[in-house]
């Protein structure tokens, strides 16, 4: 496998440090910079319709090509996060104590305005709501389902810190999609989701599909935080074995200094041999490229379309 390696030095505890060595993106991973037409417009409604975008939040490569294209993941619950996921550009503290009771209208508005015939919806972790935010989704599950019957809803959610009945709320709520990503290898969690557990989370997707087995199941991996391939595929099969049968793989990119670094980038032929191997092991789609994020071409993979 043809990896770019960190000098052995670099270590993912040392994250919370400024950087003072980054390796050099390799031509696979650069992409255009935001702009256009179809970007301005996107942005418009979303700022129109005080929204929150993980797109922007998160920094993800992919926002001028999806924003361009009239294609957005929405985030609810606020700006601010609970937890201090290592990876994670998204700003964490203490957030406003009430959520925005008007926010699931807004967000079914702007769906509206966009003719989206797919959505994600997505949050911040909120550990200091008493449900981590369950019932704040099903709201907004209903309120696009009322607002676009013909749009098929997906939501990426954070684990509830296991709580209570959680799960079921959202489950209950039908959407069509439940995905929560693992996001890396069990070994890599006390540094990278110090504040998550991988059991959990997988019996948070296990749940979702044993009693709710209508819904499709999806989790999201990156690569490049110090995980071997071997590490990954075996996430996978734990995947498998938990009934999820959609899955998305891509490579790690440091929002800033302050972040974890890159460990490595992960050549084009390893992700290659990820989706081999998750066609063998039973996923009913699976997108694996550099590029590829949790939300990207979501509507293709829904859909059943390759996504690369």
């Amino acid at each position: 496998m043809r990896d770019l390696k960190v000098p052995a030095e670099r270590h993912p505890e040392k994250a919370k440090n400024p950087s003072t060595v980054r390796v050099k993106k390799p031509d696979w991973i650069r992409v255009k910079a935001p702009g256009g037409k179809g970007y301005a417009e996107t942005h418009k409604i979303m700022r129109d319709n005080g929204l929150v975008t993980v797109c922007e939040e998160a920094g993800c490569p992919n926002v001028g090509e999806c924003w361009s294209q009239g294609h957005a993941t929405m985030m609810i619950m606020g700006e601010v996060c609970t937890r201090a996921c290592t990876f994670c550009n998204i700003a964490t503290g203490k957030p406003p104590e009430d959520l925005d009771v008007f926010e699931p209208g807004r967000v079914a508005s702007a769906v509206k305005k966009l003719g989206l015939n797919h959505v994600v919806i997505t949050s911040v972790d909120r550990d200091d709501v008493e449900d981590g935010g369950a019932e704040h989704f099903a709201q907004t599950i209903r309120a696009v389902r009322h607002n676009c019957p013909e749009t098929s809803i997906e939501v990426l959610t954070p684990d509830f810190l296991g709580k209570g009945d959680a799960g079921d709320i959202v489950f209950d709520a039908a959407p069509d999609v439940f995905n929560h990503n693992l996001e890396t290898v069990p070994r890599l969690y006390p540094t990278v989701r110090p504040g998550a557990r991988y059991y959990q989370s997988l019996r948070l997707l296990d749940d979702a599909k044993r009693k709710t087995p209508r819904i499709f199941t999806k989790s999201g991996l990156m690569v490049g935080l110090g995980e071997t391939n071997e590490e990954i595929l075996q996430v996978m099969r734990d995947l498998r074995a938990h009934g999820v049968t959609m899955l998305t793989i891509g490579q790690y990119l440091q929002p800033s200094k302050h972040h974890l670094p890159v460990e490595r980038y992960v050549h084009p032929d390893d992700f290659d041999m990820f989706k081999r191997e998750a066609d063998k092991m039973g996923f009913e789609h699976a997108a694996c490229g550099p590029l590829v994020r949790s939300s990207y071409h979501a509507d293709k993979q829904a859909a059943g379309e390759e996504v690369k």
